[in-house]
């Protein structure tokens, strides 16, 4: 078969070894199966803790977190650690063989030059050949060092004396985009390639997102996807404006991605332009982001494309790899690859063509947009498979754990005006649901090869989105000092107008004068710290003001802020900049809680679903997770908001942490029933790995925390019979 000029050997198939746990989600088709079975139905209550270690590097102040899924491959597993350590430890045991520190590698920009955003989900692990060893691939910012995985030692000979840049070989000047690149999930090898996405800033001068693969022995770029498609590329006409390519950045896949290795087929989830709630610098659909494309693995020429949200405006990301699966319909054997989305959706296409399995609807959608917004007309939305998420925030589903906790709840839902899905960003607000954060997310969906059915977690929480206009572009966030106009700029969608931050993950910043010297927050946004990147780009004396300001030590006359007349197509260091083209703002990432910290809507707050791809229905949901007070009080199992995937077994087993209450779980796979549990360090915000070392089949976690006010841990937890 032949596709946009590639070969394709649609008859050539061989299925992946289930019984390993070699790639990022067990094998390379994203799957999260396991075929081992010495635990099952029958013995999984006997579990007990085989081994943990604990790198000892959390950082409790600052929430560290550990999200990897570790893989193992002849009898050693390679993970990370908070402080993004490579570990190497005996599998069996848990005593470590080496660990690579890459602080010690580079100390360009700070004490510690990795405390932005530390986390990395997962490592590449590559077989060798007849003339080069083993080694392993993993993420550290912007760099994917390559390490020898029998010594620990960075191979000096690959990329820039050990490692990629991946702020390098965009195809774009440096000095056109925000400088914050980084890799939170693993790349994927075909052949003798390591095909890598990144992640980059959110805001409109974000990086380009363009996938590439590169040597995995010299560690030359091969080739390169531009998402954001250049002249006389595939959907490059789509564009309005000509110049996009030149200016905008994003499409990018942070998520990871899925490979049909016997096709050479690589399949790539996208995020939204850079930009995430105005789109009024980038009008029409915008492609390629917020898709699944497939490419052909060994030139990265373009094969398909689905776009499951045109003109993002809600950051939409497709938030995890995508699963394969061969299914059976209408008598017929279909390979075919599955969709996640943060929106509780499942989108199936069949894997060669691209064609929807079942019907997608193209359904419009509110075109009450804010002045200079052209939402696009209609969004897709599946007839099946039956989605895993509710789909609506009525009145009715407000929280009633209490009388008075509703009353109060209620009266701060209808402080948001619009309550339906796509309804474009506004300053009267809407609520997002599900929320910002899925749905599903990164942790992705396990799919069962022998039956077809795709079990995947949720998160059911509303959010808000309030847009508000940028400093000197309305009437409300007047600027009345230089420091505060460089807040409003750059700080306050996350940090809020008033400062007082919002949860853990976003914290206050009131008296942060008190808490950190001088050098302290220079040091701190230059380089970033925990979620917040880096801010390089910020001009010496924004600097200066916006330090004076966060240090209460501010005085000076009103900032008035010019608006670009004209279409800006470069910019560079202390040049005009694309987000003076910006007119609104988000007001600032809101959770839906209580008072008390719970959702403000009836639960389930988190649960556990089984989706048949076969048919499309929507086989069982649970409740996942608890908060063990409400339990105590007579409440039924609430779930929690959740981080991290399932993993599924032969043995009738659903493996899954991801709960704010610090356990692991077993669930029959049939049924949905919980059957085992186990207490953890810490919360496990990551997908489990499922492998068997002599014999003995082990499920280990990395229990990490940090996430939405948990505590912070440093250990990996493995489970086996006694």
């Amino acid at each position: 078969m032949v596709m946009n000029g590639c070969e394709i050997e649609s008859d050539k198939k061989e299925a992946p070894d289930y019984s390993s746990w070699e790639n990022y989600a067990g094998t390379k088709d994203g799957s999260r199966y396991s075929s081992l079975e010495e635990i099952d139905l029958s013995n999984v209550r006997n579990l007990q803790v085989a081994w943990r270690y604990s790198s000892g590097d959390k950082d409790t102040l600052n929430r560290s977190q550990n999200q990897c899924n570790p893989i193992v491959v002849d009898g050693i597993l390679y993970g990370s650690s908070p402080k993004l350590k490579l570990l190497a430890l005996n599998a069996a045991n848990g005593e470590p063989k080496w660990v690579f520190d890459p602080a010690e590698e580079d100390r360009s920009h700070a004490e510690d030059p990795y405390r932005f955003y530390k986390v990395n989900r997962g490592v590449v692990y590559w077989s060798g050949n007849d003339k080069y060893d083993s080694r392993v691939f993993y993420n550290v910012g912007s760099r994917v060092y390559a390490i020898a995985s029998e010594s620990g030692k960075v191979i000096r000979e690959f990329g820039r004396g050990g490692y990629i840049d991946l702020a390098q070989d965009l195809d774009r000047e440096p000095g056109t985009f925000k400088p914050f690149i980084a890799n939170t999930s693993p790349g994927i090898i075909y052949q003798d390639l390591i095909i890598l996405g990144s992640r980059v800033a959110e805001s409109a001068d974000g990086a380009p997102g363009h996938i590439r693969a590169y040597n995995v022995i010299t560690g030359e770029r091969e080739w390169i996807f531009h998402t954001i498609p250049h002249p006389g590329e595939t959907g490059y006409d789509t564009w309005p404006d000509k110049e996009a390519y030149k200016k905008l950045g994003g499409a990018n896949s942070w998520a990871g991605m899925s490979l049909d290795e016997s096709r050479g087929i690589v399949y790539i989830p996208t995020g939204s332009i850079a930009g995430d709630f105005y789109g009024g610098v980038r009008e029409g659909e915008n492609l390629f982001a917020n898709s699944l494309v497939a490419l052909d693995a060994g030139s990265g020429k373009y094969l398909w494309h689905y776009q499951t949200v045109h003109h993002d405006l809600w950051d939409r990301d497709l938030a995890a790899n995508p699963n394969l699966a061969t299914l059976r319909k209408d008598g017929k054997v279909l390979d075919a690859v599955a969709q996640i989305t943060k929106h509780g959706y499942v989108f199936l296409f069949d894997r060669v063509t691209g064609d929807p399995v079942f019907p997608i609807e193209e359904k419009p959608v509110s075109q009450n947009a804010l002045p200079g917004e052209k939402p696009w007309l209609t969004q897709p939305i599946p007839v099946l498979p039956e989605p895993f998420a509710r789909q609506k925030f009525n009145q009715e589903d407000v929280t009633n754990l209490t009388p008075e906790t509703h009353v109060e709840m209620l009266r701060r839902y209808h402080q948001i005006k619009y309550r339906e899905m796509f309804h474009p960003p506004s300053r009267e607000g809407s609520w997002i649901f599900p929320g910002f954060d899925g749905g599903g997310e990164w942790g992705g969906a396990a799919v069962d090869p022998e039956s077809q059915i795709l079990y995947v977690n949720s998160s059911e929480l509303p959010w808000a989105m309030i847009m508000v206009d940028v400093p000197g572009k309305g009437q409300n966030l007047q600027a009345d000092t230089p420091g505060r106009a460089v807040y409003n700029k750059y700080c306050f969608a996350c940090h809020g107008l008033d400062r007082k931050g919002n949860g853990p993950s976003f914290p206050s910043l009131l008296q942060v004068g008190s808490k950190y010297k001088a050098d302290e927050i220079k040091n701190i946004l230059k380089n970033g710290i925990n979620m917040m990147p880096a801010f390089r780009q910020i001009p010496d004396h924004e600097m200066d003001a916006l330090m004076a300001f966060l240090r209460e030590e501010e005085k000076g006359p009103v900032i008035k802020v010019a608006v670009a007349k004209e279409p800006i197509t470069t910019r560079g260091t202390g040049g005009e900049s694309i987000l003076d083209e910006v007119p609104y703002q988000m007001a600032g990432y809101t959770r839906f809680l209580d008072d008390n910290g719970y959702p403000g809507i009836t639960p389930p707050w988190g649960t556990l679903n089984a989706v048949d791809l076969n048919s499309g229905k929507l086989l069982w949901k649970v409740p996942l997770g608890e908060y063990p007070e409400l339990t105590a009080q007579g409440h039924p199992k609430t779930g929690t908001e959740n981080y991290g995937g399932p993993a599924v077994t032969k043995g009738g087993l659903i493996f899954i942490a991801a709960t704010k209450d610090s356990k692991i779980r077993a669930f029959n796979k049939e049924t949905g029933e919980e059957v085992w549990s186990a207490e953890l360090p810490a919360p496990g915000y990551a997908t489990p790995s499922v492998y068997s070392v002599n014999g003995k089949q082990y499920v280990v976690i990395a229990c990490g925390g940090g996430k939405i006010g948990s505590i912070s841990g440093d250990e990996y937890v493995a489970f086996a019979l006694p």
